[in-house]
């Protein structure tokens, strides 16, 4: 009984695991699959309904999104002048939780000084200049996201 449980507790936290730390292939798997319930007027869960909203936005990622095989094989290089469809609409996710929330403290504020000048999609996509490069900064260093200096990064916007 006790390794029953044991293993339960290792399958949920492998679970949880997986949430935060998706694959590749199961991040476009997400977004193609959410698209499709889109297309199709299906029930959408919270974030299928968050992420559907940044897509509707992006006409330019339809195509890619309707073929969830071409998806999972393309490889997206900055090299070759490509964005990743797939890291742009995250990048949307991450900011619309992080405003909701406003964490980092202040966010949303400086979101809504923002879309006092312009729309909310561009403010998402300033918003992300500063969260990209937070996030390769860090990476770089492999350290933790600095949420001090990002918030001195989206103070600049304003």
């Amino acid at each position: 009984m006790r390794a029953a449980r044991l293993l339960r507790c290792v399958n949920t936290k492998k679970k949880i695991l997986m949430m935060f730390n998706p694959t590749k292939d199961q991040v476009r798997e997400f977004f193609c699959h959410a698209w499709k319930k889109q297309q199709d007027s299906g029930v959408l869960t919270p974030l299928e309904s968050i992420a559907a909203r940044w897509m509707v936005e992006h006409p330019e990622y339809h195509a890619l999104l309707n073929d969830a095989e071409d998806a999972k094989a393309q490889d997206f290089t900055v090299e070759n002048g490509q964005t990743n469809p797939f890291l742009h609409l995250s990048m949307h996710m991450s900011l619309s939780e992080q405003i909701q929330i406003d964490q980092p403290a202040g966010i949303r504020k400086i979101s809504q000084m923002l879309m006092m000048r312009d729309d909310e999609h561009h403010a998402h996509h300033q918003m992300m200049e500063c969260l990209g490069k937070v996030l390769w900064e860090a990476s770089r260093a492999g350290t933790p996201p600095d949420m001090n200096r990002y918030i001195e990064e989206l103070n600049q916007l304003i």
